[in-house]
């Protein structure tokens, strides 16, 4: 039992350190770089450098995604957005390849994927297309 607690203790111990070690960078000054703040409602991520927005949305009152969220690459090309409601995966969504073409596109509800999905390949070229149907009326 003795070990079972230790080994909790030690994975928690290891996540929160992950999770800070994303969100802070020591830089060459020996100061930690904030990469991320919440103003007015709006999250922003950074690269390292604070140089290029690495995400960026809008959270609400509970600190939940809320909105359209955007993922950009390090040279500032967006990469794929997903709409969220109260923390949720809720409405469309499109992810694209580094190249700039989209990669898959569908829609979500309650956080699960509905209807239609398309994937594409590097080249724009359809390769699946996948039909999650849609949930009963709730």
């Amino acid at each position: 039992m003795k070990n079972i607690l230790l080994i909790t203790l030690f994975a928690l111990l290891t996540l929160n350190a992950c999770s800070n070690a994303d969100s802070k960078k020591t830089v060459d000054s020996g100061k930690e770089e904030v990469l991320y703040q919440i103003k007015d409602g709006q999250f922003t991520e950074w690269y390292p450098g604070k140089k290029q927005v690495k995400f960026e949305g809008n959270v609400d009152v509970k600190g939940n995604r809320d909105g359209k969220w955007t993922f950009y690459s390090e040279k500032g090309n967006m990469l794929s957005f997903t709409f969220y409601e109260n923390g949720k995966k809720e409405g469309y969504s499109i992810v694209k390849h580094p190249n700039g073409r989209i990669h898959y596109h569908g829609e979500y509800h309650n956080d699960q994927m509905v209807g239609v999905w398309t994937t594409y390949d590097e080249k724009g070229k359809n390769k699946q297309v996948k039909d999650y149907g849609y949930p009963e009326s709730e």
